[in-house]
């Protein structure tokens, strides 16, 4: 395959960006994008041009590295497919394609593809611990799940945290990854201690990282290569809700505020 690569370039943070136009020749069929990707750079470095920098990391679409925007689309055009998981046969011989970074003003340009999504990770340490009992493991069978609740947590810890949610959203919400490290514990009865708390303090980092608001457009979940159900952000919103009127009672029967 002979593809024609229209690549989103930027040396740093304040840097001005542009899109550049490579040539990548000879692209087995079978190959990754990320392979793809590496091939263009090896070629880039040969002729001792600045290779195009970009996240990458297991390339088993687990890790959640491979951010990109492919011709508008977070991680390209296939449905649950991550960018590693993305071979070349998705594209026509002689294609266009554009490479973008993400475009959430929560996640600023580090260099060409790459983007700090930090961001994220802020909003999970904003959930804090849980309350777990110490000392010898616990029986596999001590504390019971219903085999929906455990179907639903499962679901939602499947998020790998790439940002592509952020990243197709007309508002730039991170609302879907939030719901779902908010509804993996929220399902679980390990998670029910701190689930009202963790909820309202997860929301409110997720704001303050300028994130925007959720109105359910639905990309997110198109756009996530784990196919999480925006149902997760329905259940971040009672557990918010739930934890503000619970917050509000507290401060009243305190004489506070």
């Amino acid at each position: 395959m002979n593809l024609t690569l229209r690549v989103w370039r930027q040396a740093g943070p304040k840097a001005p960006g542009r899109m550049v136009e490579y040539k990548a020749a000879d692209i087995s069929p079978e190959a990754s994008f990320l392979e793809m990707m590496d091939v263009v750079n090896e070629t880039l470095t040969l002729r001792g041009d600045e290779p195009i920098a970009f996240d990458h990391d297991c390339r088993e679409g687990i890790c959640g590295m491979c951010s990109m925007m492919i011709n508008g689309v977070a991680h390209g055009p296939n449905r649950g497919t991550a960018t590693c998981q993305l071979h070349m046969r998705s594209f026509e011989d002689g294609a266009l394609i554009y490479i973008e970074p993400w475009r959430v003003r929560a996640f600023p340009v580090v260099k060409d593809l790459c983007v700090d999504r930090s961001a994220l990770d802020r909003i999970v340490a904003a959930g804090g611990f849980i309350t777990a009992a110490t000392g010898g493991a616990q029986d596999a069978n001590s504390v019971l799940v219903s085999k929906a609740d455990a179907d639903l947590a499962m679901d939602a810890a499947a998020c790998i945290g790439c940002g592509a949610c952020a990243a197709a959203c007309p508002n730039g919400s991170a609302s879907l990854f939030t719901g779902a490290k908010i509804s993996h514990l929220g399902q679980l009865p390990q998670g029910q201690p701190e689930r009202y708390r963790r909820a309202l303090a997860m929301v409110e980092q997720h704001d303050a990282e300028g994130f925007g608001g959720c109105t359910l457009h639905g990309e997110c979940q198109l756009a996530c290569p784990k196919e999480i159900s925006i149902d997760t952000i329905a259940r971040m919103h009672r557990d918010f809700l739930v934890g503000a009127a619970t917050t509000r009672e507290e401060r009243s029967g305190s004489g506070v505020g």
